[in-house]
This record gives C-alpha cells, sequence and structure tokens, in this order.
C-alpha cells in the first residue's frame, strides 16, 4: 500500500503546487509509481505537467460521472500520473455542503486506485475550506510547504489546528509529513530567521533541504513540463529531487514500502 501525502497551505504563492508537481516528478524518476491530484480549480498543477485533456477529471470523478481510470492521464514522464482538474471544480465547494459526508468525497473516491501507486500526492487550494479538508481526510500525512516570511509563521498556527481537528473528527491516523521551506533567499536576514525559529521549533518535522527562490522553477510550468524536463540542471531542480529523496527516506521510516 503506498502512502498518500496532501499539500497544504492556506496562504496562496506559497509554491505549493510547484512542490506537488516536481516532488512527483522526481519520485517518478526514482521509479515509484506515482498519482498527482490536483484538486484546485486553478488547475495549475495540470497546466504544469500538461494534463490534456481536462475533463474528465477530479470533479467528474467526485460527483459520480466517470470512473477513476477514465479521470486518471498520462504524463510526459514514465511512473506519473495525474487526475487534472477543471473550471467546474469551483462548484464542488458548494455542491459538497449540503452532501452527507461531505470531507470523505476524495478518500472514497481514490480508494480503488491505492494500491496501485506507491505515493499519491494531493494538491489542494489555498484556504481551509470543504476541499482541503477532503484532501486531508484522504491522506496519511499532510506536507506543508513555507515560505520564509513572518506572516508565513503566524499562517503555520492556524494551519496547525485545523490539522489537528481533522485528526479528532476525520482522519484519526493523520500525521505531519514535515515542513519544507519555499523561495529561500539566503541575502535576506528574515529568511534566516525565520529558518532559525520554524526549525528550533518543529525540530525533526522540518526537512533538512530547502528550495532557493529560482527564476527557472517559476518558468517550467509555462511549457507544462516539470523543472526535471525543463532543467534539470538549476539549482531548484537540484533542490527539489534532494527533497524527493528525503521524503521517500521518511516514507521507509514510517513503514513503507515506498
Amino acid at each position: 500500500m503506498g502512502k498518500t501525502y496532501v499539500f497544504v497551505n492556506q496562504k496562496g504563492g506559497v509554491g505549493k503546487t510547484t512542490s506537488a508537481l516536481n516532488i512527483g516528478a522526481y519520485l517518478a524518476e526514482e521509479g515509484k509509481k506515482v498519482l498527482l491530484v490536483d484538486f484546485d480549480a486553478q488547475a495549475n498543477l495540470s497546466s504544469g505537467v500538461g494534463a490534456k485533456p481536462p475533463k474528465p477529471g477530479i470533479y467528474e470523478l467526485i460527483s459520480g460521472t466517470t470512473t477513476v481510470d477514465q479521470a486518471i492521464k498520462k504524463t510526459a514522464i514514465s511512473n506519473l500520473d495525474v487526475i487534472p482538474a477543471n473550471i467546474d471544480l469551483s462548484g464542488a465547494a458548494v455542491e459538497l455542503i449540503g452532501q452527507e459526508d461531505r470531507d470523505l468525497f476524495l478518500k472514497k473516491a481514490l480508494a480503488p486506485v491505492k494500491s496501485r501507486y506507491d505515493f499519491i500526492l494531493i494538491d489542494c487550494p489555498p484556504s481551509l475550506g470543504v476541499l482541503t479538508l477532503n484532501g486531508m481526510a484522504a491522506a496519511d500525512a499532510v506536507l506543508i510547504p513555507m515560505q520564509c516570511e513572518y506572516f508565513a509563521m503566524e499562517g503555520l498556527s492556524l494551519l496547525l489546528q485545523t490539522i489537528q481537528r481533522i485528526q479528532r473528527s476525520l482522519n484519526k491516523s493523520l500525521t505531519i509529513g514535515g515542513i519544507f521551506f519555499t523561495m529561500y533567499d539566503p541575502r535576506t536576514r528574515l529568511a534566516q530567521d525565520v529558518v532559525k525559529q520554524v526549525s528550533a521549533y518543529f525540530k525533526k518535522a522540518v526537512f533538512k533541504t530547502i528550495i532557493p527562490r529560482n527564476v527557472r522553477l517559476s518558468e517550467a510550468p509555462s511549457y507544462g513540463q516539470p523543472i526535471v524536463l525543463y532543467d534539470p540542471n538549476c539549482p531548484g531542480a537540484k533542490a527539489y529531487h534532494s527533497l524527493a529523496l528525503e521524503i521517500m527516506k521518511r516514507a521507509r521510516g514510517a513503514g513503507n514500502d515506498a
């Protein structure tokens, strides 16, 4: 049985989608079978791997109008599949409000394929709404990308409170898979201080690898490519490769065969 991670941060622009995309690509490059799940109506993860057609996708899957096998698309990277999103997902939050077990739709939808993959990576919207709650209910662990700035530290406290509520109610086995820093600029004192403070407080929960601010990482999605295809030698690519290896190591340590 593989491991399911959900990437969560209620703050936008922290590199959440970029991280899900590139970590997934490097896990696949390491020979692991990986499924990316785009659970954000902006569909940036889908476009980042050139997923076509976007329908049927995750909206059609959770609404019961397609099967999981029909929703899964291949990508240009061997072992890397994706369930894409499209704009229809924007209405899902409203549609789910009145449904019974509204926070468990994604978990039920992914259940038939969980045993096929070593890793399932879920990218959620930058909010703590019903879609993100579905993501956390479906996951084994939460991965938290964190930008090196003051407000990110404030948001982390709120996010951890939400995770604790999910652990008490929807998903008692949910764990924090780890915190990692993105868009790091070593020239700024603030970035250095944030890394130091968060690392001191959360200790082993913080990954050693830090993702630097890198223009090539920003360019790659516009070409529908993960960084491993666009520019595998840039600093951002090397950092994401290192982070993927750390995640693999932690997964094995948690009793996972991946």
